[in-house]
């Protein structure tokens, strides 16, 4: 296992990531990315909720020179080709850039329509996106997808309360050439920082340990982070000092999240 301070390459991508990714959807400043990327974090989540501090962050890299550094990811949720090429066109006008690293189509539990696939080739060879990526929550489906090679990598749901991919998606990937791997809700949007019901006695996990337990799974490449507040930035970025997890530690976690999971709420 690799230490999670180095740089992996992100699949059949072949972009070179560090093994945290940032989100700008939670209203962390621009200081807080900022300083995630000067510890290597270098893949930037801008998705549906583009907040300034993202945005800001983006500006001030590149005029730094350093945007072949950057793997920055625009988001769409449309099923409408004319919708999409107006949304990455946007994106690219807000964030100051002439393409975007990665195209993430959002929320897909089946194949995209073939008209939606027919514009994002359009798109990605006038040069507005270098790479295609999809998320969804119906796990069986990522295996076909991956048949796809149009597909560059993929979003998947996984965490330490949700734990499907280990048995649904990742052994059903292919040995070579193999899709990217880039995982969000590794907090479970929180409950896995305040569960309820843990034995006496029993740590509460922290937030790198949530991240920490994610990237301690070789089939992982990229766990994603979404900060409030520099604060939160810190807690994450501890994940890559304090390192992969232990046996131990990976079981605390997987005990702590079947207690989460049984409290049957959403995600």
């Amino acid at each position: 296992m690799t230490d999670f301070g180095d740089s992996v390459v992100l699949g059949r991508s072949g972009l070179v990531v560090g093994r945290l990714g940032v989100s700008g959807g939670y209203n962390a400043p621009a200081g807080a990315f900022e300083m995630a990327f000067e510890r290597g974090c270098n893949y930037y989540y801008h998705g549906s909720m583009r907040r300034e501090g993202m945005t800001k962050a983006i500006h001030n890299i590149c005029a730094s020179g350093r945007r072949e550094k950057l793997v920055v990811v625009a988001q769409s949720y449309t099923r409408w080709n004319w919708q999409l090429k107006r949304s990455v066109e946007k994106f690219l006008k807000m964030t100051k850039l002439e393409y975007a690293d990665v195209l993430l189509l959002g929320w897909h539990n089946s194949p995209p329509s073939p008209k939606l696939m027919d514009q994002c080739m359009i798109l990605k060879e006038k040069g507005l996106f270098r790479h295609l990526a999809l998320s969804g929550h119906n796990r069986p489906a990522f295996p076909e997808l991956a048949k796809d090679g149009r597909f560059g990598l993929f979003h998947i749901r996984y965490n330490a309360a949700h734990r499907g991919a280990e048995s649904e998606i990742f052994p059903l990937l292919p040995k070579e050439n193999r899709p990217g791997i880039v995982i969000y809700t590794a907090t479970r949007w929180g409950k896995l920082l305040k569960p309820r019901g843990l034995p006496e006695g029993m740590p509460v996990p922290r937030g790198s340990d949530c991240y920490r337990f994610v990237m301690s799974n070789p089939d992982v490449d990229v766990c994603m982070t979404g900060p409030k507040d520099m604060t939160q930035m810190k807690e994450a970025l501890a994940a890559l000092d304090r390192g992969p997890m232990t046996s131990d530690e990976i079981e605390w976690m997987r005990k702590v999240g079947d207690i989460v999971h049984k409290s049957k709420l959403p995600f």
